[in-house]
């Protein structure tokens, strides 16, 4: 199956259907992954709506001078009068109120970050509620501060032409949403000092991007003879992720097959070979400009092992000496199992992206089933072998996806098993203690053995 149409459902793990979600552009995707765009957009939205709702100031004040109600118009004046005070507070109070209370989210967020990875960071960035709040937070300063200017000295409802009632209700209005947005933010960065909702934020990122991806096709594609390859030109980073559709149309309009060489996630400098072309001539530099995007983090736009990448950072880190909290690495090791679970009977290797006729024109390799099985496992079970609680969860957790990988994917699954017993017959002198640490146990510790009291 090609990536022409939608994402295929994938059964969530527990067995209920997964809505597939909506695949995202690489520019989207790219925008979220930074913070100045929700803040511009917002302050751009501040400035219209400001100058739409002066403007119907200004027609309510036109319409009751041509009226003639001019006690009307001084009644909005002596309002307006009394709401100059809440605005010009708003003004000089907002900002000093997103300084603060973000100097100590960032704070906190950088705690969070030292105890578990700093890739947590990113969570933090991409998050649409800490967006949103600073965006409304910079919003109301700006549009506070353009209302207490429309304000005119004088006080003559018979020369005055605006009143700024409807623009201070509406200021009073985005003070409310501000607050209602602050709680929410802080109960969202409070969130992120929790190593549980990280790691559970971790594991849906990571489904989604299963959801995202074509079905793999087995074996290696039949290609025509190469004809050429397109390096890297650009500066040297992180393969982020590729532009699929604009790669499938220069392949079709040029008669070619394209395979990406790195994988995503893979490091590139200047001069590595990117796309191999198969069928035909290079397509010219120009018809290639945008579709390779290179950065300096990973991310899980189109990066199958990034969440397993992250999940075993964090177990490592809780098992280091300097903060010794096997409780943590028992949690990714919860959700490892639960990602390698998944895909343990999807097809893993190789996608084929077609036109609109089925014809492939882009190939890409996607992380095989070994690969993942040792970024989850390898190097979380090389710092296991002193907690009995991990290597018994690393012990439940292989014997489970034993029991529901196919028999051709076994192989890595039993040699991670054999190394965790070596490793702690090496490490644990006494025979009790080496059998408790390997005994399986779905909690790490909490489970005895058959006959136990």
């Amino acid at each position: 199956m090609g990536n022409t149409g939608h994402p295929p459902r994938f059964p969530a793990p527990g067995g209920a259907p997964r809505r597939s979600p909506r695949p995202l552009s690489p520019l989207r995707e790219h925008l979220r992954d930074t913070f100045w765009f929700a803040p511009t957009a917002g302050l751009v939205g501040a400035v219209l709506l400001a100058l739409g709702v002066l403007e119907l100031d200004r027609l309510l004040v036109e319409a009751l001078r041509e009226q003639g109600a001019y006690d009307g118009i001084a009644s909005l004046i002596a309002v307006a009068d009394d709401l100059k005070g809440i605005i010009t507070t708003v003004g000089s109070a907002m900002l000093t109120f997103i300084g603060v209370v973000f100097s100590i989210s960032l704070v906190a967020l950088q705690m969070a970050s030292g105890q578990m990875t700093p890739r947590v960071v990113r969570l933090y960035v991409r998050s649409r509620i800490t967006k949103c709040t600073f965006t409304v937070f910079l919003a109301t300063f700006l549009f506070a501060l353009m209302v207490q200017a429309a304000y005119e000295s004088g006080d003559d409802p018979r020369t005055i032409t605006t009143v700024p009632v409807i623009s201070a209700s509406v200021c009073g209005l985005l003070v409310l949403l501000s607050l209602a947005l602050f709680v929410a933010y802080v109960n969202s960065t409070l969130r992120l000092m929790r190593v549980s909702h990280v790691i559970d934020r971790i594991t849906r990122e990571s489904f989604r991007v299963i959801d995202r991806h074509a079905v793999a096709e087995a074996g290696p594609p039949e290609l025509p003879a190469v004809g050429g390859e397109v390096v890297h030109r650009g500066r040297a980073g992180v393969l982020r992720d590729v532009h699929i559709a604009r790669l499938v149309r220069v392949a079709r309009r040029h008669g070619v097959v394209l395979r990406l060489i790195p994988r995503i996630g893979d490091f590139v400098v200047p001069g590595t070979p990117v796309l191999t072309v198969h069928g035909g001539p290079p397509p010219p530099a120009r018809a290639l400009r945008y579709t390779v995007s290179v950065g300096v983090e990973r991310t899980f736009h189109q990066d199958l092992g990034f969440g397993l990448r992250q999940l075993s950072d964090i177990a490592q880190r809780a098992l280091s000496p300097a903060v010794n909290d096997p409780t943590t690495a028992v949690a990714c090791l919860d959700r490892i199992t639960q990602f390698l679970a998944a895909v343990a009977g999807r097809p893993l290797g190789t996608l084929h992206h077609r036109d609109r006729r089925g014809r492939v024109r882009l190939v890409r390799d996607l992380p095989g089933w070994t690969d993942l099985v040792d970024l989850g496992f390898a190097e979380i079970r090389g710092c296991a072998t002193r907690s009995p609680q991990v290597t018994r969860r690393l012990m439940a957790a292989l014997d489970d996806l034993r029991l529901l990988a196919p028999e051709d994917r076994r192989t890595p699954l039993e040699r991670h098993r054999t190394l965790l017993v070596h490793a702690v017959e090496g490490a644990v002198r006494e025979s009790a203690d080496r059998a408790f640490a390997l005994r399986p146990d779905r909690q790490g510790v909490g489970r005895s053995a058959p006959g136990e009291a």
